[in-house]
């Protein structure tokens, strides 16, 4: 895949989902905030589009003729594609894993959590990127489709449960900004699981979300069973199932040539 430059993408993002829930519109994000990548199979008159971000990729186009050259930047990645593509992901690289998903937008009101004594859930700002940080980079993750903890706390979608020291406690944040969904990711540390900080947060950034004219939307894996829960006592519902792909090493040369 050949990475493309901006002024090169607009007329091709038409190939991809918009206005959906869940992970799909990858696309809208990286238009909205700059960060991702886009690549094609070839510049001029291209057969494939992929956008990239945080370690997903939504992949659509005509996948015939495809060689694992031309797929090997996708490389441990999680990829979200029609079924046709499976023939040359899984000639591609050493491995693909499907991986059973589901997607649940906001429906319903979520359950009331109590805030805890000495703890403030409120919007994080760019003053609290050393307390993202501090959170290791185990919890990298949640930072990584604004480009970093930098980038989540100056992006204003992001709200925290907040000790007295400063510490970040739990934390809901948009993960992927569409035009019409915004999807919600969460992370609480180990030993505050149980006192609902993830709820709370989460029904913070929902309000937020819904301020905005947006729908939140929320996804997880099937076997997520805490995910799952927690989703559902937030109020979200389940809209639809889909697989996506985690894929491994490209193919090595000496398999190609056997």
């Amino acid at each position: 895949m050949i990475e493309l430059v901006p002024p090169h993408v607009p007329s091709l993002t038409r190939w991809l989902p918009a206005g959906a829930p869940g992970p799909a519109p990858i696309g809208e994000h990286i238009m909205a905030t700059g960060i991702g990548s886009w690549w094609a199979d070839r510049t001029v008159e291209p057969r494939v589009l992929a956008a990239s971000c945080a370690g997903y990729v939504v992949l659509r186009g005509a996948p015939e003729d495809l060689t694992p050259d031309v797929l090997a930047p996708l490389a441990g990645t999680r990829i979200d594609a029609p079924a046709r593509f499976l023939p040359s992901l899984g000639a591609a690289f050493e491995r693909l894993t499907p991986w059973d998903r589901m997607v649940w937008t906001l429906q319903a009101e979520p359950q009331h959590a109590t805030v805890p004594f000495g703890v403030t859930v409120r919007r994080l700002e760019p003053a609290d990127t050393d307390a993202l940080e501090a959170l290791g980079p185990d919890v990298s993750w949640i930072s990584a489709s604004w480009g970093g903890p930098l980038g989540l706390a100056s992006s204003g979608h992001a709200w925290a449960a907040v000790g007295r020291s400063g510490r970040i406690l739990a934390l809901a944040c948009t993960f992927f900004l569409g035009t019409r969904y915004e999807d919600v990711a969460v992370y609480t540390v180990p030993d505050r699981r149980r006192d609902r900080l993830g709820l709370t947060c989460v029904t913070a950034l929902c309000k937020d979300i819904t301020a905005r004219g947006r729908v939140p939307s929320w996804n997880c894996s099937l076997h997520n069973r805490p995910s799952r829960l927690l989703a559902w006592t937030a109020g979200f519902r389940l809209v639809r199932e889909y697989v996506h792909y985690a894929v491994g090493s490209p193919v090595s040369q000496d398999r190609l040539s056997a």
